[in-house]
């Protein structure tokens, strides 16, 4: 997994510059929940953690020393910690909030489970995650070979789940739910070609 995606990110900024449109909505639930500090697990070359330390105090996780390296370069507020995200949690950390984008889905169900255990586990008390995940109303669902429910692998090795609002919340039927919802989110990507995606959210409690 490392591999994949020190060699994807060597290719530079693959998904643009500017932060996804989640970065605006997240940070005005941080702001009225009085969330000081944030936690970024997989923050990828950093365009999300960048913006949101303009407001937070932020540590970012990610496993590509080459998106890690590419995001200190640009942002020099952001603490980047190099490694995966199920070394969580962070010993003696506590966050007021987690910000994750697009990375649920890149798990099989056993590690879906684990990895949002451990972002509960690393939150303080009535800390906050907001989080976005593929939905499977995306254009993308069903492509590849099914390996389990809603999750296709796509390429050799590589996996994505597909949430339907149902099966999301089960995920978080160990946290307090705030709201779901739907969004579309479209990405220009460093060849200026555009693909808009069907994502889904949820803000939970813990």
């Amino acid at each position: 997994m490392k591999g994949y995606w020190d060699e994807r990110f060597s290719k530079g900024k693959i998904w643009g510059e500017l932060p996804s449109n989640t970065v605006e909505a997240a940070t005005k639930l941080f702001l009225n929940n009085g969330v000081k500090t944030v936690l970024v697990p997989g923050a990828g070359y950093g365009r999300n953690s960048k913006a949101l330390a303009t407001t937070f105090k932020v540590d970012a996780i990610e496993l590509s020393q080459q998106a890690i390296a590419t995001a200190k370069e640009q942002d020099k507020q952001t603490t980047y910690i190099e490694g995966s995200v199920f070394d969580l949690p962070i010993p003696h950390k506590k966050y007021d909030g987690i910000y994750c984008y697009n990375l649920l889905h890149l798990f099989l169900l056993s590690e879906r489970v684990t990895f949002i255990q451990k972002c509960i586990d690393q939150l303080a008390e009535d800390g906050m995650i907001f989080l976005t995940c593929f939905s499977n109303k995306d254009t993308s669902y069903g492509q590849g070979v099914e390996v389990e429910k809603d999750t296709f692998e796509y390429k050799p090795g590589k996996v994505a789940h597909f949430f339907s609002e149902e099966d999301l919340l089960n995920h978080f039927k160990h946290a307090e739910v705030i709201q779901t919802g739907s969004i579309d989110e479209k990405l220009v990507y460093i060849d200026q070609t555009e693909r808009t995606y069907k994502l889904r959210y949820i803000i939970a409690k813990k």
